[in-house]
């Protein structure tokens, strides 16, 4: 009987093997097909990213270029770096990096001619009564004056910005940096208000600094920034050479950083009058967010997280911001 009974599971057994190895052969060939699709996908990137970037190129290299045509420029650098953002998923870390460099190179040339044709603009202040009347009022014990950017010429490599301030509030209205590339170098201790929806936002040599900025359509750069508490979206973020920051952040992509250490993130949290239409403006979508995604080009390890960034806890985040 015993016997009967064994005979009868045999069938069974040997059924269940042959499910078994059907699904590793189904499991396989998804497998198969999902890395034939990613190779497929990386080598349409590779290609459509290298013809633009040569495009571009060909344009900026022109002697005969005008502040039109740079913009027209501009304009295709954000779309390249959407696209990278966009195949950022099935791109390996080295590919992301290549394109990063190959755009950053791109936005530096374009700076470069903007400033060929700005040659004389500086950051200051337009009159040297001005710059009296600021110190004093830095000097007094009385809160810090806003000060408005149309007191302050732009950088040559940017559409708009500020320069060389200690101690202020500063503030620029949407109508100010709205699609245009925002820079803010060299400021100390100030707090400084963007809403409104810049094409960019360059962020270099900051220490002690809040930096409050509305959708931002495609990337922002922080560089050399020291003890700054940051919040904004965007759909890339590129920090380098910053320590000791807090960043509070909405991006669709991954953040980078790359020769930091001590950076903190949260969710973006701020808000203002009018940010869904500075949303719908950058073309970010909300729902999306990597904020806890941070890729660190100087940690090689896959298994482990990088210690030169970290979550801030839910109880230490900020909630309000007036």
């Amino acid at each position: 009987m015993a016997g009967s009974v064994e005979r009868s599971s045999l069938p069974e057994r040997l059924q269940r093997r042959e499910e078994e190895r059907q699904r590793g052969v189904e499991k396989k060939r998804q497998e198969k097909d999902g890395q034939a699709v990613q190779e497929e996908k990386s080598g349409y990137f590779s290609s459509s990213f290298g013809l633009e970037r040569a495009a571009i190129e060909e344009v900026l290299e022109d002697a005969g270029v005008g502040a039109e045509v740079l913009d027209e420029v501009s304009g295709r650098v954000q779309r390249l770096q959407k696209l990278l953002n966009d195949s950022m998923m099935f791109l390996v870390s080295y590919d992301i990096r290549q394109a990063q460099d190959h755009i950053t190179r791109l936005q530096a040339a374009l700076e470069t001619r903007r400033e060929q044709l700005q040659p004389k603009k500086k950051f200051a202040f337009k009159t040297r009564k001005k710059e009296t009347t600021t110190a004093a009022a830095a000097a007094s014990t009385d809160p810090p004056p806003v000060i408005r950017p149309k007191e302050m010429s732009a950088q040559p490599a940017a559409q708009c910005g500020l320069q060389g301030l200690s101690g202020q509030l500063l503030f620029m209205g949407s109508e100010e940096i709205q699609q245009k590339d925002v820079q803010l170098s060299q400021l100390r201790d100030c707090t400084i208000t963007l809403p409104g929806s810049p094409a960019t936002l360059h962020m270099r040599d900051l220490s002690g600094c809040k930096v409050l900025c509305g959708p931002v359509a495609s990337s922002v750069f922080v560089d050399h920034c020291t003890d700054c508490l940051f919040t904004f979206p965007c759909q890339q973020l590129r920090t380098h050479s910053t320590k000791d920051s807090r960043f509070y952040l909405h991006v669709t992509s991954r953040a980078i950083i790359e020769d930091c250490s001590g950076l903190l993130f949260a969710p973006f949290t701020w808000t203002y009058p009018n940010i869904q239409q500075d949303y719908e403006l950058a073309g970010l979508e909300q729902s999306r967010s990597n904020w806890d995604q941070v890729d660190d080009f100087n940690w090689l390890l896959t298994d482990v997280k990088s210690p030169n960034w970290n979550i801030i806890p839910e109880e230490e985040r900020i909630t309000h911001w007036n």
